[in-house]
């Protein structure tokens, strides 16, 4: 990944150690809400707090979901549509050395992480699903390349379709550290310090955070950053409006309402 790297370290039994990009963690402090709770200081919310120099349940920097579920999930609000980079989640080790010997790496085995614009995971985009990971592989912290724009993010877990591939736990337990989301918090800009403006006719402002080029094009518009005038006989957002539907042969219509 380009741009400096800064690695902020915190000891405990082992050394562990989060990647902080030029990006803004967009997550840091904001609401978070999971679908079961294990005790009460093992909300939500210790997800998103700063905190991750101890990796246990009891430690109280650490969310943790009831024992016993199917599904388990997790999420936070960036308090409205961001662009996001990356996420990079710190599971919870118990403090001891992350290898297929740690009990919990069984849990974490076949995530899932949605950007979603409402607190429903099928509304949004599958960021990342895990169908490679074993007890062995799956990395800790675990940095997820995700190039979307959302406001919620989403980490969820299940087991309800067994059998499950060798090393996976029989049940659904999220226990997250920390989760932060990297991005820029204010939609219309991109780059590595969220300093470049996206092309002005990006579809509601919004553009890829690394190349700038649009996820859509506003009416009238077409091409990697939008520039391009529709061709005769298309309208609407993306050109992909035909104008021989409303307008008949020979299909000419005005660019932006299809008139």
């Amino acid at each position: 990944m380009a741009g400096m790297v800064l690695l902020v370290c915190c000891s405990w039994a082992v050394l562990l150690c989060l990647s902080v990009q030029a990006y803004e963690n967009l997550a840091l402090h904001q609401p978070a809400w999971q679908s079961s709770t294990l005790l009460s200081y093992t909300g939500a919310e210790r997800a998103v707090d700063g905190l991750y120099t101890d990796l246990t349940w009891y430690g109280r920097q650490c969310a943790a979901s009831d024992v016993g579920q199917t599904t388990a999930e997790w999420r936070v609000d960036l308090g409205g549509v961001r662009s996001i980079h990356h996420i990079v989640i710190q599971y919870m080790t118990n403090n001891r050395v992350w290898d297929e010997n740690n009990s919990q790496t069984k849990y974490f085995l076949g995530f899932s992480v949605y950007i979603s614009n409402t607190t429903n995971k099928e509304d949004g985009v599958l960021c990342f699903r895990d169908t490679n990971h074993t007890k062995a592989t799956i990395p800790n912290p675990d940095n997820i390349t995700c190039p979307y724009h959302g406001r919620y993010v989403i980490y969820y877990n299940n087991r309800t379709h067994p059998p499950y591939p060798e090393g996976y736990s029989d049940v659904a337990w999220n226990t997250l550290c920390e989760v932060e989301v990297y991005g820029c918090p204010f939609r219309g800009y991109y780059g590595e310090n969220c300093s470049l403006e996206c092309p002005q006719n990006c579809q509601e402002g919004y553009c890829d955070i690394v190349e700038g080029t649009c996820f859509g094009c506003a009416h009238r518009y077409m091409g990697a950053t939008c520039t391009q005038d529709c061709p005769e006989g298309l309208y609407g957002r993306n050109c992909s409006q035909n104008c021989s539907v409303t307008c008949g042969d020979p299909g000419r219509c005005d660019i932006m309402t299809g008139h």
